[in-house]
């Protein structure tokens, strides 16, 4: 199963963000935050870009995060970033 490893408790736009591919296939993944938090989310790949698709959570000091699709993007340093993607 694909996984998402962000460095802070929530996505936010210009946020890093590890992928770690098993070369599966499924659109299901786990994304991990940096509070410790997990949730089960999905993804696609989009030409170089990966969209992911995380629902709502509560952060480990209990703050409600909304779910929200990201577009995730290599930087020219090869660091994966997100994206928030307009209308969510």
């Amino acid at each position: 199963m694909m996984r998402f490893v962000f460095t802070h408790s929530h996505a936010f736009p210009g946020g890093r963000v590890a992928p770690e591919d098993d070369g599966g296939v499924e659109p299901g993944c786990l994304v991990e935050f940096g509070d410790g938090v997990t949730v089960l989310a999905q993804w696609r790949q989009e030409g170089a870009d990966m969209v992911l698709d995380i629902p709502g959570y509560r952060t480990a000091k209990g703050a409600m995060i909304e779910p929200r699709r990201w577009r995730l993007v290599q930087d020219v340093e090869g660091i994966w970033r997100s994206r928030r993607i307009s209308g969510n």
